[in-house]
């Protein structure tokens, strides 16, 4: 089960910089022109959780295996993208192919590093690309239009329904509103929501990239997007690619940690974007431990027993019978497996139980 956030914004941003600090390689070109990133290019992370470190210590694993989260650099996106401009319709397939949008924002000064616009504008930056996304989306549903209403003339009840759909996505990207604020009625309306593909129903969060002096605390331009973001109801983090270019180079954790701290950071901006990207796609984290792997995996909040026995095996989910199921600070405060199970705080469960994070489960099933 695989889970994209595709990392997006104007050129000379920042984009580049940050995915190759995110993979630890240089796979993506670091240049200050645009453009430069024209293929998109795909690093897998692991996602940061202490936990994993405490309950394989616990079960004196010989290996932790954390659970991944891919990150797609995606070239940049100029004003006029939705007609083809710049490598419009190739940044539009792109995104189109990614679960929720990373948009990297320039909150930082420097007249070496030129902007596609001529100033620095994180704000109106972001409503650059978000109009354009927005445009895009409006000639999606437009297109649709004369194939719904000779499907409605035939008598077809799912194509009125889905016009109906088209029609109200319409109206609020009209109003300058992106699709995301379209309440949809009921599930089935979800689903239809869904197959719509609509660029602007993605989930985003804003890194603000900043310079090194403002990693710790920002500046100006990231308070601004903050207030942004809040009033759209999405995230925000700030970090600088810079410094992050830096750790990703560093070999040892105590030099990072000393560097770090020079910085006055607690964490990498990394983890903080990671750990972001894996809360605004609603995932959650359960663990199998053992004397070989303590190992996390991810599924989507609301997902039940057999669906997270289907992660660790397709055999495991058509069979499914039970999953003993312990939650982590029970596992934690009773010294492992044998402890919780004495206590009597490992249950259970059948197909019927939905996943809650940090659930440590070991499942049954019928070969």
């Amino acid at each position: 089960m695989g889970f994209k956030c595709g990392i997006v914004g104007l050129p000379n941003v920042g984009k580049s910089t940050l995915f190759n600090a995110l993979t630890n390689t240089a796979a993506a070109a670091a240049a200050n022109y645009p453009f430069c990133t024209i293929d998109p290019n795909v690093g897998e992370v692991p996602v940061p959780d202490p936990r994993l470190d405490t309950l394989a210590q616990l079960a004196g694993s010989a290996t932790k295996i954390e659970t991944r989260l891919s990150f797609v650099d995606i070239a940049g996106l100029v004003r006029g993208a939705s007609q083809g401009e710049g490598l419009g319709n190739q940044f539009l397939a792109n995104i189109r192919e990614v679960d929720a949008i990373v948009h990297v924002l320039r909150c930082f000064e420097d007249d070496d590093i030129t902007h596609v616009d001529g100033r620095v504008d994180p704000v109106a930056d972001a409503e650059t690309v978000e109009t354009e996304l927005m445009l895009a989306d409006m000639e999606s549903l437009e297109k649709r239009r004369p194939n719904l209403e000779r499907r409605i003339r035939g008598q077809d009840k799912d194509a009125k329904a889905e016009l109906a759909l088209v029609e109200r996505c319409l109206a609020v990207l009209a109003d300058g509103e992106p699709a995301r604020a379209v309440e949809p009625a009921d599930e089935e309306e979800a689903r239809l929501l869904r197959q719509l593909q609509l660029l602007t129903t993605k989930p985003i969060l804003y890194v603000c990239n900043v310079e090194e002096a403002a990693a710790a605390e920002g500046n100006a331009h990231a308070a601004a997007v903050a207030a942004m973001a809040a009033a759209k109801g999405a995230g925000s983090v700030i970090i600088s690619a810079a410094i992050e270019a830096e750790i990703a180079q560093m070999d040892s954790a105590e030099e990072k940690a000393e560097f770090l701290g020079d910085m006055g950071l607690d964490e990498p901006g990394l983890d903080r974007i990671i750990r972001a990207g894996y809360e605004l796609l609603h995932l959650i984290t359960f663990f199998t431990v053992g004397p070989k792997e303590a190992r996390a995996w991810t599924v989507p909040a609301g997902a039940k027993a057999p669906q997270a026995a289907g992660v660790i095996h397709t055999d495991f989910e058509k069979g499914f019978i039970r999953a003993e199921t312990t939650a982590f600070d029970d596992y934690v405060a009773h010294g492992g497996e044998t402890g919780a199970k004495d206590a009597g705080r490992m249950r259970l469960e059948g197909k019927e139980y939905v996943v809650a994070d940090g659930d440590v489960m070991h499942f049954r099933f019928a070969n």
